[in-house]
């Protein structure tokens, strides 16, 4: 049983082979939040955010396959494949349309769910969305990953590491390396769907806030950026609060503040249009 008042945990099966599922609370009539995990790792760590969005909206927790508790397919499946996979998982769950939550690999999963299927995307959120120029080449990459790990919480340690052993160093090189080369702003700068993007200012992956400004004033209207200060890249399990209440309100579509829950902790910086 998934801790928490009402969670529940699932085995649905995607092409013949389990997938396992956390759920939250049922909240009839509204569009569930599926939460998409990164690479390498398990739905784990999204639990914190997950948790704090569940009394608006019934909650989804996969483990993509291959991933945590979900079962090897023999071989580390690609971006459009997991793409593929997500829309399975929401298939055999039986729903129609969802908001879409996605970290770091998350995110450009997300973004192409979006893309090739809009009609079942109410909206994404990218938390730290991972790939492109900025991650490029893998070198690089993979100093930026390295220096985020010193500056996560080090209680995520013990939730991610089993994830990390059992996906492997030479799955996690290979998934890593077509990670980097997404194009995650080109996909955002052309999503069809509301779109919300929320980096950290901590965060070694993401562009500087300058240079994420300048993306945003080249953003449609139905995309906003916003920055919380002081997150790093797993912000969905270190700043779950601040995270949720930036979502709720986009999802409100009230104007993003600081979270009142969290005074002090961490300042949400949102990205202002220049008018014309």
């Amino acid at each position: 049983m998934t801790e928490g008042t009402g969670w529940r945990e699932r085995r649905i099966m995607v092409q013949g082979r389990p997938i396992f599922v956390r759920l939250g609370p049922e909240v009839p009539g509204s569009i569930p939040l599926v939460h998409v995990h990164g690479f390498a790792v398990s739905g784990s760590y999204l639990l914190p955010t997950a948790r704090a969005l569940a009394g608006r909206a019934t909650t989804v927790v996969p483990d993509l396959p291959g991933y945590g508790r979900s079962a090897a397919w023999g071989h580390a499946l690609g971006l459009p494949s997991l793409a593929w996979a997500l829309l399975e998982v929401l298939d055999a769950l039986g729903l129609d349309r969802v908001f879409l939550i996605g970290n770091s690999m998350g995110g450009p999963l997300s973004l192409e769910v979006a893309h090739s299927a809009p009609e079942r995307v109410a909206g994404i959120v990218l938390a730290s969305p991972a790939g492109g120029v900025h991650n490029q080449p893998l070198g690089r990459a993979l100093l930026q990953l390295a220096r985020d790990v010193r500056r996560e919480r080090p209680r995520m340690i013990p939730v991610v590491l089993p994830d990390y052993l059992r996906f492997g160093p030479v799955n996690g090189l290979h998934l890593f390396s077509e990670l980097v080369r997404f194009p995650s702003l080109e996909r955002l700068l052309r999503t069809p769907v509301p779109t919300l993007a929320v980096l950290g200012t901590r965060d070694p992956l993401m562009p500087p806030p300058a240079r994420v400004r300048e993306v945003a004033r080249l953003a449609p209207p139905h995309v906003t950026v916003v920055m919380i200060d002081g997150a790093a890249h797993a912000m969905n399990f270190s700043h779950p609060g601040e995270l949720a209440h930036v979502i709720g309100c986009w999802l409100d579509g009230a104007e993003i503040t600081d979270d009142p829950g969290q005074p002090g902790v961490a300042r949400v910086l949102p990205i202002r249009r220049e008018r014309t």
